[in-house]
């Protein structure tokens, strides 16, 4: 038994609404925990174990039996759905799991009197629910296999086929198994559009016939080519990403005079879309990587300039105030340098995506308080079978209301 976890105890629970890991709440011995493997509303039997994390001891529940089932409960298709935990919700049918992450995102959002209000749209459901992730981080154990952790028990189990990654992920997972022994950690992506795949690290190993090591790839979105380096950004669902970058562009409200702003443009796959539409796109990057990127995918695209820097400083530095600005940071969301500079330069037209909703309703709060009307919220389900959703949140400045 792993020393970091001990299952202490079966026990009945009544399950609760799900918590911000995508886990049904119970109560447990008058102390609240998290629950894998429920739905709200079931009567189950779960294992309890107890955990440590950054030293305190915690519980949480593993669902074995279910003794009341949800209507919405199916069966999961996946062998691994469990012992795993990278999947959160394989056993709610899709169709719940879009109403669950418009919920999610709404309660989210009232915890903020100055969003409480505010309609959030149903969620667009992905074109795949499954082979869709494009981008894979395996953990490697016991002789060069492949696989993941289990978050609650910290116990590795070997994964021979992925049913969220794409065909060629795990043609390549197949050949890979046993291989890997000179690391601990392996990242693949593949373009699903291009067939081309980066492995990270270079294996060694004479017996791997792939290539690996490489510091780039390709895919294709929406016709255009993208040059994706190993340590940038892009999207996981290659499918949705096409309709993620037509709502954002569509909520820019664009003409052939407008001025956009790109902040975090990452490889520039909405930087194109927006060059499309628009009289000029600056691209605002940190990241030398993606801005070499970037400057290769758009290369013939007059109307674009980039500006390696940090987002606050580009965007107060600029001799115009942009039409529009396009925010799509990382999980952690914005430094608050960014929510004042854009503040302080009185953007017309703000689209925030974003993947985390907690986040973005805590950014979204200061721009509201600093004068924006926040008027669309559209989740984007860019993670079917788990409880992670995208969002595009649009507000307008002062002077447009």
């Amino acid at each position: 038994m792993n020393r970091n976890y001990e299952n202490i105890e079966t026990t009945n629970l009544k399950l609760g609404e799900f918590n911000a890991a995508g886990d049904a709440v119970a109560t447990y011995r008058g102390v609240e925990i998290s629950v894998f493997g429920g739905i709200p509303g079931e009567e189950v039997t779960v294992q309890i174990h107890r955990y440590k994390k950054r030293g305190k001891e915690k519980l949480a529940g593993i669902v074995v039996d279910v003794n009341k089932i949800s209507e919405h409960r199916i069966p999961h298709p996946c062998p691994y759905f469990g012992p795993c935990t990278g999947c959160q919700w394989q056993h709610i049918d899709y169709p719940y799991q879009l109403i669950l992450k418009r919920s999610q995102v709404t309660k989210l959002f009232q915890r903020y009197p100055e969003l409480s209000n505010i309609d959030v749209q149903a969620t667009v459901p992905s074109p795949g629910v499954f082979e869709y992730r494009n981008h894979a981080r395996f953990t490697v154990r016991k002789q060069g296999y492949l696989g993941f952790v289990n978050r609650i028990t910290r116990k590795f189990i070997q994964v021979d086929h992925c049913m969220l990654m794409t065909k060629g992920i795990n043609k390549i997972l197949t050949h890979l198994q046993g291989k890997v022994m000179e690391t601990s950690q392996l990242s693949i992506r593949h373009g699903v559009n291009t067939n081309e795949w980066l492995i990270q690290p270079a294996i060694k190993n004479t017996d791997v016939e792939l290539l690996s090591g490489q510091t780039h790839y390709r895919e294709v979105l929406k016709g255009r080519s993208f040059r994706v380096a190993s340590p940038s950004f892009f999207q996981v669902n290659t499918l949705q990403a096409e309709v993620l970058t037509d709502l954002v562009t569509q909520r820019c409200n664009l003409n052939p005079s407008s001025r956009v702003v790109d902040a975090y443009a990452g490889v520039g796959t909405f930087t194109a879309l927006l060059a499309e539409n628009s009289f000029q796109v600056i691209a605002i990057e940190e990241s030398a990587a993606a801005i070499k990127d970037a400057s290769i995918n758009l290369a013939g695209l007059e109307n674009v300039k980039f500006i390696e820097s940090k987002t606050e400083d580009a965007i107060l530095n600029l001799p115009f105030t942009p039409d529009a600005v396009v925010i799509d940071p990382p999980r952690a969301g914005c430094h608050i340098k960014v929510l004042e500079s854009v503040l302080m330069k009185m953007v017309k037209r703000i689209v925030y995506v974003s993947c985390d909703p907690d986040t973005l309703a805590r950014d979204l709060s200061i721009l509201v308080k600093g004068g924006y009307k926040l008027i669309d919220v559209q989740p984007v389900d860019m993670f079917p079978q788990t409880h992670h959703v995208e969002c595009i949140a649009t507000l307008i400045g002062r002077s447009s209301h």
